[in-house]
């Protein structure tokens, strides 16, 4: 399996998890409760005190976080450490430009790079591969996470970041890359690319590692086919500490989630009760390992299913389903999280009414965003420049909040479709889920 499987962690009984589980629970409801006001406060609204929690049995009298509590703490609010003994932020894009970020020490580094290494070895990968990670680099955790994981395994890693597919293909043929990290849309275009040089019989791919957006079966048997590959799906969330929560292994049935490290709830998403393995819900995340960031009982949005049948892998920790939907607004869009509430921010910002709507669709296996946005009678004109001018306008404003390129098309007034109940803002055509 690798010289990074971990049989002894990755195999162990469901009695010897539970116990590493309790006991490190219980030192950290009480790490949060001691170093974190906000928490604490939450905590002491519900009647809870970190004696309430002796084992995993008491999870469920915590109280839940939400993107909006690390929106309402944010930037120090929910660190559990004093900050010179943090090394590194990472961080992603919150819902009104308020960014979600989370503190890691090197113990936390260590601890992510530990689980992003056994996603690689589930994926076959040894000391004797070379990894290519064209996840982004920088803020995003796709890039240092995977590029950590790589180190851990003692495999030669290509650090490529995201782009520049001339120069990913030079390498991946050049270096003979075996694994490759990345979106799966990304890597449906890679594989396009690949395809139209004339380069297959040139790569020496045997396995893929991509996460960070959905993708569809079909999605993976696609890519599969055209690199010759077997396709592995990750998960992770920045603020539980970036890719590696979980990940596939060969049986490709769900992602084993490192239940050492992290304990996974599926509850009802409107009255927030635990629901038992194999019911649909909300997905949500315990840190019971992590220093700095130790977030409790927090509300991914994610909706999946736990599944702990035996799996013929051999690991014990329980899987996660792909997850089906959210139980939010929120998209995923070429791997950045997109809420409408963003969009409507930056129309009102420039004296747009909120009559809008956001179209995504897949063209050529890569995400592509269109806001369709009304103007007001009194901008109505039939100076195309003028709109042209606005359009643009618009255009960089979206890029600014977002992060990302969206396409921007104003129509007249009285065009878009009105509801009577709750507007349709979103028409995803990606059909993901």
């Amino acid at each position: 399996m690798g010289n990074y499987f971990r049989p002894e962690i990755e195999c162990a009984s469901r009695e010897q998890i539970k116990a590493w589980q309790d006991e490190r629970l219980v030192k950290t409801v009480k790490h949060v409760y001691d170093n974190v006001p906000y928490y604490r406060n939450l905590m002491e609204q519900k009647g809870v005190t970190p004696g309430d929690i002796k084992s995993t049995e008491d999870l469920h009298k915590l109280p839940f976080l939400t993107k909006d509590d690390l929106r309402e703490a944010y930037p120090y609010g929910l660190l559990a450490v004093p900050l010179h003994d943090c090394v590194r932020i990472q961080s992603t894009s919150g819902t009104t430009g308020k960014r979600v970020v989370a503190f890691y020490t090197q113990h936390d580094i260590d601890l992510w790079d530990d689980c992003c290494a056994r996603a690689i070895v589930a994926a076959g990968g040894t000391a004797d591969d070379v990894v290519q990670v064209c996840y982004g680099y920088g803020l995003f955790t796709g890039g240092p996470g995977l590029n950590g994981g790589s180190h851990k395994v003692g495999s030669l890693t290509l650090p490529m970041s995201s782009g520049n597919t001339d120069r990913q293909i030079q390498f991946m043929t050049d270096l003979g890359a075996t694994i490759l990290c990345c979106t799966p849309s990304y890597a449906a275009y890679l594989a396009e690319s690949i395809l139209e040089r004339g380069l297959r019989d040139k790569i020496k791919l045997k396995a893929g590692i991509f996460g960070a957006e959905a993708w569809s079966e079909e999605m993976r048997q696609d890519i599969q086919n055209k690199l010759g590959i077997k396709a592995y799906d990750i998960y992770g969330l920045t603020e539980i500490s970036g890719p590696g929560v979980s990940f596939e292994c060969s049986e490709q049935t769900g992602m084993h989630v490192n239940e050492d490290h992290f304990i996974a709830e599926i509850i009802n998403p409107v009255t927030g009760e635990v629901l038992p393995d194999g019911e649909k819900g909300e997905l949500v995340f315990t840190s019971i390992t992590k220093q700095a960031f130790p977030l409790l009982r927090y509300r991914t949005r994610d909706i999946c299913v736990l599944n702990r049948e035996k799996c013929s892998c051999g690991r014990t920790h329980v899987k996660m389903s792909k997850p089906m939907g959210r139980s939010d607004d929120m998209l995923i869009v070429k791997g950045v999280n997109v809420f409408p509430s963003q969009i409507e921010t930056v129309l009102l910002n420039k004296g747009y009414p909120a009559n809008y709507q956001i179209i995504v669709s897949r063209v050529n296996n890569s995400d592509r965003l269109e806001v369709q946005v009304e103007m007001t009678p009194e901008m109505f004109s039939d100076n195309l420049s003028e709109i042209s001018n606005r359009e643009k306008e618009l255009v960089e404003a979206m890029k600014a909040m977002l992060g990302i390129y969206a396409e921007v098309r104003l129509v007249a007034p009285k065009t878009i479709a009105r509801s009577e109940g709750k507007a349709v803002r979103v028409i995803d055509n990606r059909k993901l889920y």
